[in-house]
């Protein structure tokens, strides 16, 4: 019997012997001794090990992995081998509060048992697997074969100096059609021929990608070639585990495939690279990899996505994910390659003029902080300037030298937080956490936003950056790249306002209005709220009316009721997320103004769900439905995995309940919204319109447009968005709200900053 170790964090009672059905013995060890230390620090590991007495290394989460093989993540290599003997796994004492881990150890103990009895093989990757290929005659033997092949299928990756194809070139393609082995051809053995014979292998079988978007640009843009059919093993993927960030080839390829993290190497000799050369990631680029050394990484990607293609196409059994895919996921990847193509529009004069604004304001903000005498008072007694960027100096001005009473919010360490909401409710005492709040949110506008901007802009004035099908559980798009346009700061208008039309051009924004509610008056078959609806007024207002019975006309609520329509939005919007009484007493309170109890929080809520019954019997019976199945399918068929309804802990078990409720209401909304802008683009392309969609924003849909083409593209947008998908309700399609302006700000930017550009 092999001699095996387990290595925890610190000492703990979790039973490993039973854990691992007694399956093989081990020598049981502890990072550290103490178990008093709550956050384990390198200083306090005390272990005493010679890791070259045993056969076998468990280690049991992720302090212990990182510490014998400098690896972060012990999910993405949990039940693997990694260094020659280590076998890391999730700690199983995380299961009684996060049963969705539950899969992953029953799987990890499983390969590792395998393991330590032998019964798992190291895969060799050599040239019979992977090979690398330099020379123009043998490229094309191998296409030549690749398309007499009967299989249906191909697996096509990239390899390039860059993330976005103006930005670099291709060094080299990998390809396998049969899973078993693959190719890296280099591009500089590429001729008229090769083109020619790659074009017809990729019109002839269905070519599998693993994040299409990414490889489909690259090839579209330096090679022009097309992919009319193609897989895309990424979004399978999403199909199967909804969750973000688990997405990538590299977790992927170790959890699933035999040829584990067949990419160290390669990633070793970078990283002895970077140091032999004084390089950091901003000055490497993948062109200074030597061919010998990227070949069998690279033709492994093709290999892995073949596997993976085989293994998770059996998802498209299920008809309500088949459909998500070949009518959502799919499209959307086409559609998102020509949004991130077309580029935000950005002025670049405006740019560099709110850029030297900020600064100005930001230093004359600092200049005032200083001339406050509890700073003054501050810098004396600790004999040092005031650094407004420490947490740990702020604390002690704000706490100690001024005087203010802690809020009660903590940091994660203990220690008083010191965050925008804290200083923005400190600031209604003191002007000195005002003026920390504005620095902080101006620093953060130039710092974050107009300082990484300008660099990035392609030389049209556009930032080309990334939208994601695949980042939220939801179905939501999400941002990431140059720009995430999901987090533009809302307060200052100020990034918004650089968001400009070229001359002739307009920006429009359609935006769907309480988009959520329409879906979940419809999903209920809730007449009273659809009536609202089809009513046609304010809605907030209308509901306020309708809720407290209010003698007036709906045109007046506002005016005279505004706590009570403050009440019945936060009601409207709170209940999408399963808020009580407690959270909807502390929003009104918040919006209105004045006080609102939790008692007149709970009797507005019951006297909502009396105007709005079946609207309470569909959340009561979908509450039922996930914490009876653990899951739940949205209008359009994505599935949301709630295994935290089997939580022993009652917050996380209600949370997962809100979370799946919340998921009904708002991945509908947002699909809506995509399909819609789906229809729109593929009908800008077929009637040649110049119109550009350039990005999708929450609920909204933002592009550039002629000024001739506006009413034009306005109109069918508002047509393909309001399509009756069988979500609509009769006589009241869902609400577009268009903006049309010079820039994204519509004239804010103008009215803040117009004088100051005008003065410049």
């Amino acid at each position: 019997m092999p001699k095996v170790a387990l290595i925890e964090t610190k000492p703990s009672r979790t039973d490993f012997v039973s854990e691992f059905d007694n399956q093989f013995e081990f020598d049981r060890y502890q990072l550290c001794s103490d178990p008093s230390i709550k956050k384990v620090l390198k200083r306090d590991c005390d272990i005493d090990i010679n890791t070259d007495n045993y056969d076998w290394v468990v280690l049991v989460g992720s302090d212990a992995l990182k510490y014998f093989t400098k690896i972060n993540s012990v999910t993405e290599y949990t039940g693997k081998k990694v260094d020659g003997k280590f076998l890391p796994v999730i700690n199983p004492s995380m299961l009684k509060f996060k049963p969705e881990a539950r899969k992953s150890w029953e799987s990890s103990k499983e390969s590792i048992i395998k393991y330590i009895k032998g019964e798992i093989e190291d895969v060799i990757i050599d040239e019979t697997i992977a090979r690398g290929i330099q020379d123009t005659a043998e490229a094309k033997a191998w296409i030549l074969n690749a398309l007499a092949d009967e299989g249906e299928y191909i697996a096509l990756d990239s390899e390039t100096t860059g993330l976005y194809p103006r930005n670099g070139y291709m060094l080299g393609l990998s390809m396998s059609y049969n899973g078993q082995h693959g190719v890296y051809i280099d591009t500089e053995c590429f001729d008229d021929e090769i083109e020619s014979l790659l074009r017809k292998l990729f019109l002839q079988k269905k070519v599998i990608f693993h994040n299409a978007k990414f490889d489909i640009a690259f090839f579209q843009y330096h090679f022009n070639f097309e992919f009319p059919d193609f897989e895309d093993t990424m979004l399978l993927h999403y199909l199967i585990d909804e969750n973000p960030g688990g997405h990538g080839l590299k977790q992927l390829a170790i959890k699933f495939t035999p040829y584990g993290d067949y990419e160290k190497p390669m990633y070793d000799w970078i990283d002895q690279h970077k140091r032999a050369n004084g390089l950091n990631a901003e000055n490497f680029s993948w062109d200074m990899i030597p061919f010998d050394t990227m070949k069998t990484y690279a033709a492994m990607d093709a290999v892995c996505t073949y596997v993976l293609y085989e293994k998770f196409v059996k998802i498209k059994q299920n008809p309500k994910l088949k459909w998500v895919y070949d009518n959502i996921l799919i499209p959307g990847c086409r559609f998102l390659m020509d949004t991130q193509d077309n580029g935000v529009p950005f002025d670049r004069q405006r740019l560099l003029i709110s850029q030297s604004l900020m600064q100005d304001n930001i230093d004359d903000a600092i200049n005032e902080l200083y001339t406050f005498d509890a700073v003054k008072k501050f810098e004396v007694a600790q004999g040092k300037d005031f650094n407004p960027n420490s947490t740990v100096q702020l604390r002690a001005l704000l706490f100690d030298y001024i005087g203010l009473a802690p809020t009660g919010k903590k940091t994660g360490t203990g220690a008083n937080s010191t965050d925008a909401e804290v200083l923005q409710e400190l600031g209604e005492k003191h002007e000195v956490p005002k003026h920390i709040l504005e620095i902080r949110q101006k620093s953060k506008i130039k710092n974050t936003y107009l300082d990484k901007i300008i660099p990035q802009l392609d030389r049209d004035a556009r930032l080309r950056t990334n939208f994601n099908l695949h980042g939220t559980t939801s179905g939501r798009l999400s941002s990431s790249g140059k720009l995430n346009m999901q987090q533009l700061p809302r307060d200052n208008p100020i990034v918004k306002g650089c968001i400009k039309a070229k001359e002739g051009n307009k920006i429009v924004a359609m935006d769907l209005t309480t988009a959520e509610v329409y879906v979940a008056a419809k999903l209920a078959e809730d007449k009273a709220l659809m009536d609202v609806f089809r009513s046609g007024g304010n809605f907030h207002s209308t509901i306020a009316k309708t809720v407290f019975k209010l003698p007036c006309e709906v045109g007046d609520v506002a005016e005279h009721y505004s706590t009570e329509r403050q009440a019945a939005k936060a009601v409207t919007f709170g209940i999408m997320y399963g808020a009580g009484p407690q959270k909807i007493s502390q929003q009104v309170t918040k919006d209105s103004g004045s006080y609102f109890s939790v008692q007149e929080a709970k009797a507005v809520i019951d006297d909502y769900f009396k105007s709005f019954n079946r609207l309470k019997a569909w959340i009561e019976k979908n509450q039922e439905f996930i914490a009876q199945n653990k899951f739940v399918y949205s209008f359009f068929g994505r599935k949301r995995r709630l295994p935290n309804v089997a939580s022993e802990d009652p917050g996380i078990r209600s949370h997962a309940i809100r979370s799946g409720l919340n998921f009904l209401v708002q991945s509908a909304a947002s699909d809506v919204n995509l399909l819609g802008a789906i229809d729109m683009g593929e009908y800008i392309k077929t009637q040649k319109m110049k119109a550009r969609i350039f990005a999708l924003v929450h609920d909204s849909i933002l592009a550039e447009v002629p000024e001739e083409e506006v009413e034009h593209y306005s109109e069918k947008l508002q047509h393909f968005v309001q399509l009756d998908r069988g979500i609509s309700i009769p006589g009241a399609p869902v609400g577009c709200d268009f903006e049309i302006g010079e820039d994204y700000s519509m004239g804010k930017f103008e009215k803040m900053y117009g004088s100051y550009l005008q003065n410049d």
